[in-house]
């Protein structure tokens, strides 16, 4: 999905509604599904090693794990001249 598409779809939702990551497992090879619910506490872009390949991660998960990645990739994110 592209970020344009996803700004659409909200467009059309009540702007006080929270958003949530859904993200869907099967639980068993029967037609039966997981889902697991967070809220949005991060975006971060990514840029692939193409330089057409680029994109949004919308992070969420347990709050342990997301201030986990969130410091990990402030690490590894470089340096911005300009923000000092």
């Amino acid at each position: 999905m592209k970020v344009n598409e996803l700004i659409d779809i909200l467009r059309d939702q009540p702007p006080d509604a929270e958003v949530e990551l859904a993200v869907v497992s099967p639980l068993t090879d029967d037609d039966n599904v997981t889902v697991d619910r967070y809220p949005v506490d991060g975006v971060f872009p990514w840029q692939g090693d193409d330089p057409d390949d680029e994109g949004v991660w919308l992070i969420g998960g347990a709050p342990d794990d997301v201030d986990a990645l969130l410091d990990s990739l402030e690490q590894d994110a470089p340096e911005n001249p300009a923000a000092d």
